[in-house]
């Protein structure tokens, strides 16, 4: 898990900061996406693709992450940005405010030197790799997949409490059929992707002409 940033680093790149999203195919929310810089060398027993490690074992992670990280970045974008220019560029556009974010301990912006992204690049002028499947090949981007994923967990839960009939705390607005059910039954709010659930409305609306 360590081999790709082993090999940067031995290029002379210090800052390799590594980036993934959570939440690109919710019906509702954010996309939230993690850069995180770790320290040469270390690598954290169990850190893993996000999806695949219990909601426990993620957050247990998560806080020896945030513990051992040289510096974590977290960026957003909106349901209405995700609405206004496509999912594709609105996580482009919480990758770079999630660069835009990386600090020291000190509060002082760190510029990574190096990029490692699960699947994208982005339109910064930074030396960077797109890896396929890079949560499950590279301990970085592992890291900074389930730094993610709690990060929007909590905050969907959070927001379940402003929108309780979705169950936002378990499904975290993915479109399960308890959330589906409960978008037809009580039409959408505030944090939901018009552009996601058109055809889910569309649909419902047309069944009532029947």
């Amino acid at each position: 898990m360590l081999k790709i940033e082993n090999e940067l680093h031995k290029k002379g790149y210090k800052y390799i900061a590594c980036l993934d999203e959570v939440g690109r195919g919710c019906l509702a929310g954010d996309v939230t996406a993690c850069a995180v810089i770790m320290p040469e060398g270390l690598l954290i027993d169990g850190v893993n693709d996000s999806k695949k490690l219990s909601k426990k074992k993620r957050e247990k992670l998560y806080e020896e992450i945030k513990k051992s990280a040289i510096s974590i970045g977290i960026g957003t974008a909106s349901n209405v940005e995700i609405d206004e220019m496509n999912i594709k560029k609105a996580t482009h556009l919480a990758m770079e405010r999630a660069i835009e974010n990386l600090m020291d301990e000190e509060g002082n912006s760190i510029v990574p030197d190096f990029l490692l992204i699960d699947a994208e690049i982005i339109a910064l002028k930074i030396p960077q790799e797109g890896i396929i499947k890079g949560d499950a090949k590279c301990h970085g981007i592992a890291a900074a997949s389930i730094i993610a994923k709690v990060t929007r967990d909590n905050c969907m839960a959070e927001l379940h409490e402003d929108y309780p009939a979705y169950n936002f705390k378990k499904n975290a607005g993915y479109g399960t059929k308890e959330h589906i059910a409960a978008l037809l039954k009580d039409g959408k709010c505030k944090i939901h992707r018009n552009t996601f659930i058109r055809k889910i409305m569309d649909s419902n609306e047309q069944l009532k002409l029947i």
